[in-house]
């Protein structure tokens, strides 16, 4: 395999759902390919000349809960071009599907259209198993220029990208209504002190005994939490570099953390931030725009929902996008892969994106369609599209590209906030790691 070095404008990829088990996952070797592998082979297909298949396949595991709603839109397409369509349940997460696809590589039998998540795709990309999709996408009769900007370019590396937005969300802050006026309060707070000043005033008028909880180490803290390390000015790294870890601003973020599990009015989730707000065990949690439905449903209390708040150094550009997109595979046939960019224009149009949020509650991906009616349904989720379209920037390298980046952060925000561990101790441990993990594993990769 032949990968250029990345570039200092090379484009970030995103999460909501992050790679716990993809330290396992590895990097696998090449496997055959019958169609376009590289950008530069993409690009000299004439795909004017290229007839879609009859057939194809679209590997997914139906993110939140999409299995009908995946049928009945494939239904439709294959009802509009005749193209038939099998749909695999490829795996019951985005790192099952992921080690699948990378497992088939050796055989051939891969699926077509491939939901790839926003730690799982750069695998992919690095082991040339996803086409560049941006030319067959347009020879597809898709708009590219109507997908949300940020989402569409979580996909891009070295100026191109290697799939379109499916299955999107960003973290968002969501309250308790009911608490907040039984505590006085009147509005959601829009900085990490007045945070911590909601969550005393929750506490003190007994309201509640925990007010705020971060996730544990099995619930994504390295996506959840990067709001607050972004807002006092730090970062998982910057590109490569995983000495953002250890700046003076990651350092502050992580501490104030770890303040407020001590001081009490914060806790450690050990079942789901999400599950535990919505039992009313606690008063407020981050939690993805994902989870907005269920929540809600679930909830026998008023749900309020805000923009993630800001921090002393930054105080809007402070929300990570998370999330699925869906890859076409660079061993299909040239005219798999035509068909496939065909099924994914139509997954996301205008219309069908918001037919999919309706059921999922993940954010439309398309910047011209129309969620009006989810808006009457449930006003909160207008404040999850304004803050996608306002707010929101793709997560860092150490993260979401580095196999094992995931799991390391994780492991050590769990040891951080349930330990007194000195936490610029811990940070640089952690530098360490991830950064023996990119230049043991990830660079050669990138460099051979």
């Amino acid at each position: 395999m032949s990968h250029r070095t990345p570039s200092a404008r090379a484009k970030r990829a995103t999460t909501t759902v992050a790679a716990l088990g993809l330290a396992a996952l590895g990097l696998t070797a090449c496997g055959p390919a019958v169609g376009a592998t590289t950008t530069e082979a993409a690009a000299e297909v004439d795909w004017a000349s290229i007839e879609p298949a009859d057939s194809i396949s679209f590997w997914t595991n139906h993110p939140g809960g999409s299995q009908a709603i995946e049928q009945q839109l494939v239904d439709a397409f294959t009802e509009e071009t005749g193209i038939e369509v099998e749909i695999v349940t490829a795996g019951a997460n985005y790192e099952e599907v992921s080690q699948r696809f990378q497992t088939a590589q050796t055989s051939g039998d891969v699926g077509d259209l491939v939901v790839m998540s926003d730690a799982t795709w750069f695998t992919n990309y690095v082991n040339d198993s996803l086409l560049a999709i941006d030319d067959v996408f347009a020879a597809a009769g898709g708009d590219a220029s109507t997908y949300n900007a940020t989402l569409f370019d979580d996909y891009r590396y070295e100026d191109a990208h290697f799939a379109v937005p499916y299955a999107r969300s960003t973290t968002i802050y969501y309250y308790n209504k009911d608490h907040y006026a039984q505590a006085g309060l009147t509005q959601a707070p829009t900085t990490w002190d007045e945070v911590q000043a909601n969550s005393q005033a929750l506490v003190d008028a007994g309201v509640t005994d925990i007010a705020f909880s971060f996730p544990s180490a099995s619930d994504y803290p390295a996506w959840m939490m990067n709001n607050l390390v972004w807002g006092y000015g730090g970062g998982w790294s910057d590109e490569w570099d995983a000495s953002a870890v250890t700046s003076d601003g990651t350092v502050e973020a992580v501490e104030f953390a770890q303040a407020a599990v001590q001081a009490g009015w914060a806790n450690v989730s050990s079942n789901s931030p999400a599950d535990d707000f919505a039992a009313g065990a606690t008063s407020q949690f981050i939690g993805s725009t994902g989870s907005l439905g269920g929540v809600t449903e679930t909830a026998a209390f008023e749900v309020g929902v805000a923009f993630l708040p800001g921090g002393p150094v930054e105080q809007e550009l402070v929300v990570p996008t998370g999330g699925a997109g869906i890859a076409i595979s660079s061993a299909s046939t040239p005219e798999e892969q035509l068909a496939a960019a065909m099924l994914a224009d139509h997954l996301t149009s205008a219309e069908n994106t918001v037919e999919f949020s309706k059921v999922t509650g993940y954010v439309p991906v398309r910047s011209d369609a129309d969620a009006s009616a989810i808006y009457a349904e449930n006003p909160n989720f207008e404040v999850a599209v304004e803050q996608l379209e306002t707010r929101t920037r793709t997560q860092d390298y150490m993260r979401v590209f580095l196999p094992g980046g995931d799991l390391a952060l994780a492991t050590s925000l769990q040891r951080i906030l349930t330990t007194d561990v000195d936490v610029a101790d811990a940070l640089g441990e952690l530098q360490r790691e991830l950064t023996g993990l990119y230049e043991n594993d990830l660079e050669p990769q990138l460099e051979g």
